[in-house]
């Protein structure tokens, strides 16, 4: 049967819709190689509901919204849209439906403009040619609506992570949809930025707009949230109303356990010896001058608003960035650290904002991945043996959240595995 949007239908038999009721999942099951990703989800969406969807990593969140927005096919279960059963055979299908998706990974193409991002495949014509004026002022008006300061005309790739998740967040919001997937959405926000983003989340429920809000900051879903549905492995733990509930019983529920202390008390304590000093660090136009002491057992945090350096000045620590001034010390010594190279031999390591970008090598295996920083430690000789490469990175494989096996030299691709196992690599 084909629905109003031309969608295919589901085999199973469903009956829609409830009061008030725009989606609905029936027993949605997914399968990847070795995994159960999905098993058996139900979940209902209402009209001008935020509906936040928590679990553990690898509890299926993500992949359950890649279903709803046409990315997936599910393996078993049917969808129910405004009434219908439908399938979405694609991402595109989905948004002419009414459903967007606002990514946990960017989606973005770094070479086009914002405005031509915001657009992308929907740009306004003016006979055979698009529109450039029209193209910028919608642009505009997009992005003021998150109190965003960046020109249309911008390149994406020059903005930093914080920026183009903003502008992520306005592609979603320029298509108007009707259900709003919002996967990961204040990740790489400021508080200031976030607090944009609740307004805008309130004023779309206030319009009927249907969200699934999706979020490891429990504390800040108080703010929006109207009803909660947890899973775990895959699974359908309970759905509530998010005021019934405390953050402490959604915890329990993500995890299967109660937790007695979900912050323990620390029992080591920084020691007095200096281990990295920086002294007047500075990068012209984007930071400086930048000074403090990391002491060994020490974890040291910088805060700081977007384009504030945070970043920045990691990277100029570990080579990546060139430094026009100052001086770092490790262990009590002077040392010129010009490349990552020099920065990895000296004991400094670098866990990227950008993983996909700077991170990882998304078209290599995951035995490799875990060893690039060190493939002079696995061949001494010059020939890399596979077995090798296999053996030691297993060690750095801990538990059973990706159940892929590690392999030297073959096995699955990093693109391949799930954006949180990615992480964990």
């Amino acid at each position: 049967m084909a629905t109003p949007h031309g969608l295919l239908a589901s085999a199973a038999d469903v009956p829609c819709l409830a009061k008030q009721e725009i989606l609905r999942l029936e027993g949605i099951g997914k399968h990847f190689p070795g995994v159960v990703a999905l098993d058996g989800i139900n979940l209902d969406l209402r009209v001008g509901e935020v509906h936040a969807v928590c679990g553990e990593n690898g509890a299926g969140k993500s992949t359950l919204m890649k279903i709803i927005s046409g990315q997936y096919r599910p393996d078993s279960g049917a969808i129910c849209y405004r009434g219908e059963q439908v399938h979405f055979a694609s991402t595109s299908n989905a948004q002419d439906a009414g459903i967007a998706i606002i990514h946990q990974e960017l989606n973005l193409i770094p070479h086009l403009s914002v405005a031509e991002n915001l657009f992308l495949a929907r740009e306004p014509k003016r006979g055979p040619f698009v529109d450039k004026r029209k193209l910028n002022d919608d642009a505009k008006r997009c992005l003021a609506r998150l109190g965003l300061d960046v020109a249309p005309s911008t390149l994406v790739g020059t903005l930093s992570i914080a920026q183009q998740q903003m502008v992520e967040i306005a592609k979603a919001l320029s298509l108007d949809a009707q259900v709003l997937i919002m996967d990961e959405p204040t990740s790489s926000l400021t508080e200031s930025e976030t607090v944009y983003l609740f307004r805008i989340i309130k004023e779309l429920r206030g319009a009927g707009v249907a969200i699934l809000y999706i979020s490891h900051r429990l504390d800040e879903m108080q703010h929006i949230v109207d009803r909660v549905t947890v899973l775990r492995d895959g699974r359908h733990i309970s759905t509530n109303d998010f005021a019934s509930l405390s953050v402490n019983d959604i915890v329990a529920r993500m995890v299967g356990r109660s937790l007695d202390d979900a912050y323990p008390p620390r029992r080591s304590v920084p020691t007095t010896d200096v281990l990295l000093s920086t002294r007047n660090l500075r990068r012209s136009g984007v930071f400086g001058p930048v000074s403090f002491d990391l002491r060994k057992g020490e974890i040291l945090g910088f805060a700081g608003l977007m384009g504030a350096g945070r970043t920045e000045v990691a990277r100029a620590i570990f080579g990546a960035d060139k430094l026009d001034e100052g001086t770092i010390t490790l262990r009590g010594k002077p040392v010129s650290i010009r490349s990552p190279r020099e920065a990895i031999r000296h004991g400094i390591a670098y866990l990227s904002e950008d993983r996909k970008k700077e991170g990882l090598a998304l078209s290599m295996p995951i035995a490799s991945n875990i060893t690039l920083a060190n493939v002079r430690g696995i061949a001494p000789s010059g020939f890399l043996r596979f077995s090798e490469e296999a053996r030691v990175a297993k060690q750095y494989v801990v538990g059973p959240s990706e159940l892929v096996e590690v392999k030297g030299g073959k096995g699955p691709p990093e693109d391949r595995v799930s954006q949180n196992s990615q992480k964990q690599y």
